[in-house]
């Protein structure tokens, strides 16, 4: 999606003097994130031979790994930016439960506030690779909504940490834990107290279940399923996609939003004005996670006190940062001075 003359676009460069003098104002800054979460495992190794079974290739194993999935990758990043993630969502009563656990420790994220389900498994996504390319995914998980009794429990969680914490994500990834009930409740949470609210929604749930958040992060696709609008007339309008950040915004009653366009980087609607913010990434491998990585450093930059543009900024370094990684690898504060020192010193 390119972006219209009309627009102004906002150089990174510029942004850069205040993020290197300001990102210190990250340190220690609490996020609550609430969602759903989940374990990736990768199996890596080659092909030599098809399977005298079945027409099949043959990986032999080489090596097994697990990382943070879904909203339990977004805590990561806000704890691999200087923030402290407080992370709210729902697991089974599993062995995966016990992995997920371990390794939120080892990247910082306390799992004292995970919510058991037995009646549910923990999500898992076990993905067989060869040479960075998938052969297969395998999915482990319930598409449902929570019982009341667990909806209860996650809000109970979600009620002990607001006080704390200057900004809260809902993370929807259409698993089951986000639904119209609980997305009410944390906004009026949320704004009785006067923290930033920021959704990353899913096409698959209804628009008007965000109601009362204050900024979202579609990518383009999500962003014009949720929108629905529809048509080849509509899609050839220059204008297209600012009738769509109009349509999102009206209904979820907000007068931000964000859009994320890939490789063109960003729109930000901000009141009646609309910002294009460029791409940031010097090599794209895999684009997994990097919207996790953007409402992450989006969220901990708002809720520091940085201006929305200024957040946006620096969620786009970030980005830009993971995108060049392999899978939902986190971007680290070296990583995002070294790419902003790098887009200062090109811009001269």
């Amino acid at each position: 999606m390119t972006t219209t003359s009309a627009n102004p676009t906002k150089r990174m460069a510029d942004f850069a003097p205040y993020i290197l003098q300001h990102h210190g104002d990250l340190r220690g800054r609490e996020v609550l994130i609430v969602g759903d979460v989940g374990l990736d495992e990768y199996v890596l190794g080659p092909v030599r031979r098809i399977s005298p079974e079945a027409p099949v290739p043959i990986v032999e194993v080489e090596s097994e790994e697990s990382r943070l999935g879904l909203a339990a990758n977004v805590a990561q990043n806000v704890a691999s930016l200087g923030g402290r993630a407080r992370l709210v969502a729902v697991v089974g009563r599993d062995a995966a439960a016990d992995s997920l656990r371990s390794l939120l420790k080892k990247a910082g994220v306390s799992p004292e506030h995970l919510v058991v389900d037995s009646d549910r498994p923990t999500t898992r996504k076990l993905r067989v690779m060869v040479q960075n390319h998938h052969i297969v995914r395998v999915d482990y998980e319930h598409r449902k909504f929570l019982s009341r009794s667990v909806e209860d429990a996650v809000l109970e969680e979600t009620k002990k940490l607001m006080g704390g914490v200057c900004a809260v994500i809902i993370q929807d990834y259409a698993k089951g834990v986000i639904s119209d009930r609980l997305v009410e409740e944390i906004t009026k949470m949320a704004r009785a107290k006067g923290k930033k609210i920021l959704a990353d929604p899913n096409p698959k749930t209804p628009l008007k279940t965000y109601r009362g958040v204050q900024i979202m992060t579609p990518n383009y696709d999500e962003a014009v399923a949720l929108s629905g609008l529809v048509g080849d007339d509509l899609r050839k309008d220059p204008a297209f996609l600012d009738k769509i950040g109009a349509k999102l915004k009206e209904v979820i009653g907000s007068d931000d939003m964000i859009i994320t366009l890939g490789k063109d980087g960003m729109r930000l609607f901000e009141g009646g004005d609309i910002t294009n913010l460029p791409t940031n990434a010097k090599q794209v491998f895999d684009v997994t996670g990097a919207g996790d990585t953007v409402i992450a450093a989006l969220a901990l930059a708002w809720g520091s006190g940085f201006s929305l543009q200024q957040s946006c900024a620096l969620a786009n370094f970030a980005a830009g940062v993971v995108v060049g990684k392999v899978g939902c690898v986190p971007c680290s504060v070296p990583e995002l001075l070294e790419a902003v020192n790098d887009t200062m010193a090109h811009a001269k």
